[in-house]
């Protein structure tokens, strides 16, 4: 019986041909182009007391109190991004 192992890889690597051909004719990298930064909502006084009320409201370990710190991370590169 003869293997039939050529036929079954041939396929495969017509796509792969493909797929690298149209890569080759990307122009721009897939990085964000510089100059563009997402905004900053800026808060009031009043606003951040509120929010640090509510936060200070939340039971010990409570998870929201994490996703705020990522959150502000975010906020500070955001604006390093806007500075530069």
């Amino acid at each position: 019986m003869q293997s039939n192992v050529r036929c079954c890889l041939r396929p495969a690597v017509v796509p792969l041909i493909a797929m690298l051909s149209l890569s080759a004719c990307a122009t721009a990298g897939s990085d964000v182009p510089l100059g563009v930064c997402p905004p900053v909502v800026d808060y009031s006084r009043t606003e951040q007391a509120r929010a640090a009320t509510e936060v200070g409201a939340l039971p010990e370990g409570a998870m929201i109190v994490t996703m705020l710190g990522d959150y502000a991370v975010l906020r500070d590169q955001a604006r390093a991004c806007a500075e530069s």
